[in-house]
This record gives C-alpha cells, structure tokens and sequence, in this order.
C-alpha cells in the first residue's frame, strides 16, 4: 500500500481527536463508554471524578462527534459515537497494557545483549 499526502484539514481534524483523547480522563471515559452505555453518576464514581468535571468531558467528547447521549428515564447515557474510535483506543491502551505486563528482562541477560 503507498500512502499518498492527506489534506491539511483532514490532519487537523485527526490532531484535534487525538489531542482530545491525550486527556487520562477523557481517554478513561472513552475506554469505559467502549465497554457500554454508562450515565455520568456511573463515569464519576469509575474515574473518580466530580459528575460535573466528568460533565464537562463529555460535552467536548460530544461536540467533537466522539460520543452520543440517548434518555433512559430521567438519565442521559453515554455510548461511544464512533466505532473507529473504540477500535483506536483499544489498539492503543490494549497495546501498552501489554508492554507494561511484560516481565523486565533480567540485568544480566540485557548486558549481554
């Protein structure tokens, strides 16, 4: 496959998401939403944040396309907007969770390599 030069505002827009995620929490919250529908009493108390600051997190997620809301009952849900999203995060996270569960390699074996 030969990649060819993408458009300037196709990068932005693929920068912006990117920036958006570099937030722990917002990343957490996507991770999360990955899993299935949460309202933001639940998201709160997962991140252990305010529901006001998970709130605020949400609204960006949300304006940037990245998450939805739905009523159920008196409560909004939150679910994941965009399934390449989830398939980015999971990537990424599932990746480094990995790298981080490796066993270090011993001392003696690094020296000699």
């Amino acid at each position: 496959m030969v990649n060819h030069p993408l458009p300037p505002e196709l990068l932005q827009d693929a920068a912006a998401t990117f920036g958006l995620l570099s937030a722990t929490v917002r990343l957490q919250i996507v991770w999360l939403l990955a899993g299935g529908e949460r309202d933001v009493g639940t998201l709160a108390a997962e991140v252990g944040q305010t529901v006001a600051a998970v709130s605020h997190h949400l609204a960006k997620l949300k304006l940037a396309g990245l998450v939805r809301a739905r009523r159920e009952g008196r409560h909004q849900v939150y679910l994941v907007d965009s399934p390449v999203v989830v398939e980015i995060v999971q990537l990424l996270v599932g990746d480094r969770d990995d790298l981080l569960r490796r066993p270090a390699r011993s001392k003696r074996r690094s020296r000699r390599a």
